[in-house]
């Protein structure tokens, strides 16, 4: 017998052996699935009145226009069948290639195979026959509430991702040439990555976007230096040490989101907005949220403005010894900071020098890409959970934002760890990403209800710590950044509760890339841009327009804003005072709570 003979024997007798295995961890996947306690099932689909009026809609069609649907469908039918015919003509010549292929470019098919191969180039131009056909069918129903028609065609288009060649192991090239690289190992390797990944969920699929070993919070990400100077059961004050000889008088105070930890803003050091601002001269101070339990049930917008917002300004002014604060609210808590600001106008209290906003929403009009999650089928589901979790949990929300950009947060990453058996990357950002906080209860139902669905706020106004709260009693200097391609607070959307505002100062801008990297944009990155135009009256896309663009970051052209609204220079501070011992080393306790599942 030949040393190729022997080495094929072999190969195939790991591959044997590799395969029995598998069927070893599909029981154990089996016995994990049978304790799963399944979601709700109106946070899994809408309610199935909405595709009754989806095929309502197509049927009235069908009937007011049927050569318009026949022509459609034959269409279909005719690419269809040519692409059938063409593929086998190429075939019986005796070739083994793919017939003519015009269809787009798309990274998931980036695999020469694809193009070249006639069994997989076949699958991937009926997939984007198929995908086309659904989408233009979606695009002619006529006669849909404008709102229903967005919800299905993003679940068409769930529909579409899901049923993508790529996701299943006979179908992608990527799996099946890597199984036989690997005598199937990576094959155990995916299963074993999917069975941890649903034993850590109690059964619930949440993929994992990072390797979570290769980073521990404040050794080599949250890594600031700093201390926490108070404490009480929303929040711990982080005080973060200076680096220059002074600073200036007015200190800045930072809210990050409360959905997410505040250590995004703090993942390194070459891109840490932190330490940048401590390196312009400000005393910084940044609220780190705790990540509540099941005993938070009852609290509300009321509490965090109360017991968080409100109460980190009145210590931070203590330890200073200032009257007034610079304040930035990103994402929520930029939201919630608007909240305060209409709060302390109504109380007549000037302890908000400036505010600064980071993709921030104070106006829900146009819901953009969360139509889908914010009908009351959906609503009704998260108010049933809330009812019988107490709370509002991490991954449920995770799992929502990760649909959005469903290709690139699910089924891309489902591939490599699942059918490919590879390690998620070290990622500090996807790992910060999947560190998340679930929301109380009541502030949960309080921020979809009365904010996003009702849009009380802008409207006639909002009732929170016995005030009538609307967006236009905010008075105060004003600095809005905004992120051109983010889908989560569209640059737009923020742009148009910007303006009812009647703050006589009032600065724009709007950065290159998304909710995230459009704002941790660090100078030496030379990376994004900005784009600025001082006419905030003018809609918005005259504001764009007639905008300026500008290179670089937009962090420094924010510290000239700012420094202009932080007094006088005084020698750095020390850590509190008196009243306000230092509890210990930033990053803190509660940035270091996981979610509750």
């Amino acid at each position: 017998m030949t040393t190729n003979e022997n080495d094929a024997g072999e190969n195939l007798e790991r591959l044997n052996e590799n395969l029995a295995k598998v069927e070893q961890l599909s029981r154990r996947l089996v016995e994990v699935m049978a304790r799963r306690k399944p979601l709700r099932t109106e946070l899994n689909t809408p309610d199935p009145e909405l595709y009754v009026n989806a095929a309502n809609a197509y049927w009235q069609e069908l009937m007011n226009n049927p050569g318009k649907v026949l022509e459609n469908q034959l269409e279909l039918w005719s690419r269809s069948v040519k692409h059938f015919v063409d593929a086998q003509n190429v075939f019986m010549k005796g070739q083994i290639a793919a017939p003519q292929d015009e269809t787009p470019s798309d990274r998931r098919f980036s695999n020469p195979l694809w193009q070249t191969h006639p069994y997989f180039n076949f699958l991937k131009q009926q997939y984007m026959l198929n995908a086309q056909a659904i989408e233009k069918a979606v695009a002619d129903l006529e006669g849909m509430d404008p709102k229903e028609k967005q919800r299905i065609e993003y679940f068409s288009r769930q529909i579409i991702d899901m049923m993508a060649p790529t996701n299943f192991l006979g179908m992608n090239p990527d799996v099946l040439e890597k199984a036989v690289e690997t005598d199937g190992q990576s094959l155990i390797d995916g299963l074993e990555n999917l069975i941890a990944d649903l034993e850590a969920n109690n059964g619930e699929l949440v993929v994992r976007l990072a390797d979570d070993s290769a980073f521990e919070i404040g050794r080599n990400i949250a890594t600031a230096p700093g201390k926490v100077v108070f404490r009480n059961r929303m929040f711990e004050l982080l005080q973060f040490s200076p680096t220059t000889d002074t600073v200036h008088e007015i200190p800045l105070l930072i809210f990050p989101p409360w959905i997410n930890k505040y250590y995004i803003l703090d993942l390194k050091e070459s891109n840490s907005l932190i330490r940048w601002i401590v390196d312009q001269g400000y005393t910084v101070f940044v609220i780190s949220w705790v990540n509540p339990d099941r005993s938070y049930v009852d609290v509300g917008m009321d509490e965090y403005i109360e017991e968080g917002f409100l109460a980190a300004i009145s210590e931070v002014k203590k330890i200073t010894r200032q009257k007034q604060v610079n304040a930035v609210g990103y994402c929520i808590a930029g939201t919630t900071l608007h909240l305060t600001l209409s709060l302390l106008k109504q109380r007549g209290d000037k302890s908000i020098k400036s505010a600064t906003f980071f993709t921030t929403l104070t106006d829900f009009g146009d819901q953009g890409e969360f139509t889908p999650f914010l009908s009351d089928d959906f609503i009704d589901g998260i108010d049933k959970e809330i009812e019988d979790e107490k709370l509002l949990r991490s991954f449920i929300m995770q799992r929502t934002f990760s649909f959005l950009r469903s290709n690139d947060l699910v089924y891309g990453p489902a591939i490599k760890s699942y059918m490919m058996g590879e390690t998620p990357p070290a990622f500090d950002l996807l790992y910060w990403n999947g560190d998340g906080s679930g929301l109380p209860g009541k502030m949960a139902h309080q921020y979809l209800r009365q904010l996003c669905q009702n849009n009380e706020f802008a409207n006639g106004g909002i009732e929170l710590c016995g005030e009538r709260l609307h967006l236009s009693d905010v008075d105060v200097p004003l600095c809005s950044v905004t992120c051109e391609t983010d889908h989560i607070a569209r640059w737009k959307d923020c742009y148009q509760g910007f303006q009812q505002t009647r703050s006589r100062s009032k600065t724009f801008i709007v950065s290159e890339s998304g909710h995230i990297a459009g704002i941790v944009n660090p100078p030496s990155k030379k990376k994004y841009g900005h784009y600025v135009n001082a006419d905030t009256k003018l809609p918005a896309d005259e504001w764009m327009a007639g905008a300026t663009f500008h290179e670089g970051s937009w962090w420094p052209r924010w510290d000239k804003w700012l420094s202009g609204r932080s007094g006088k220079q005084i020698p750095a501070r020390d850590f509190g005072d008196s009243e306000h011992p230092v509890l210990g080393e930033a990053p803190g306790d509660y940035v270091k709570a996981k979610a509750t599942r």
